[in-house]
């Protein structure tokens, strides 16, 4: 975010992410390799893609197009026909031709929306580390369970919000507020935007015993 000083600018008008559609018309722009306002266009490939940044962090519901990015059109603005910012350019697959990918409008609009109410993007924090684990059959039959692979917990962050909810290393999370849990990214999704200082029901294996736990998230520092 920045703040310009001055009156009558020109802006661009935002439009929506969430009507999108596979083979619409879109025009990146940017300065790649430093050719500054060099404009590419293609296609939409498709939406909803997700992505891993470099911190191993998942990226969801990203926009993938075929147009041609390169360094310098990170940050640059992804348009329709119409002129509209429907995407921020981020990201491509080096070695792949025609894979380029953006963050979704609505997503920036809601980054944004964050910064301005508080100054930072607020996560939530239970204090564990995770892997999936295959679930073993005999006990997802005696649990009822529809999954086959849950969260096994490989480390309990002292004082955190998992440790004092009683939670172990080795403990199978199942289930966040009743919504099956099969992997790490599972729980990525669902604790995106939950409400600080609101309970959580939290859905755990523990050798042959299946229970619940109230657990209270905290802002990630």
């Amino acid at each position: 975010m920045i703040r310009a000083d001055g009156s009558g600018l020109p802006i661009a008008q935002f439009g929506e992410s969430a009507s999108l559609r596979a083979g619409q018309l879109v025009v990146a722009i940017g300065n790649p390799f430093g050719f500054q306002s060099t404009v590419s266009a293609g296609v939409i490939s498709a939406i909803g893609r997700s992505l891993r940044s470099g911190t191993g962090q998942l990226i969801e519901n990203i926009i993938q197009t075929d147009v041609a990015l390169n360094p310098g059109n990170s940050g640059g603005p992804l348009v329709d026909t119409r002129t509209r910012v429907i995407g921020v350019n981020t990201a491509i697959i080096r070695m792949a031709q025609g894979i380029s990918f953006a963050i979704p409008i609505d997503t920036a609009k809601w980054v944004v929306g964050e910064l301005l109410a508080r100054g930072r993007v607020r996560r939530a924090y239970l204090g564990i580390a995770g892997q999936t684990r295959p679930i073993d059959r005999v006990v997802a039959r005696r649990h009822a369970l529809s999954i086959s692979q849950a969260v096994e917990i490989i480390s309990v962050e002292p004082h955190g919000p998992a440790a004092i909810a009683g939670l172990r290393e080795g403990d199978l999370i199942v289930a966040l507020n009743e919504r099956a849990v099969r992997t790490v990214d599972d729980m990525h999704r669902m604790l995106v935007g939950w409400p600080f200082g609101d309970a959580l029901k939290v859905g755990v294996i523990r050798g042959d015993r299946r229970f619940d736990v109230s657990m209270v998230p905290v802002e990630a520092l």
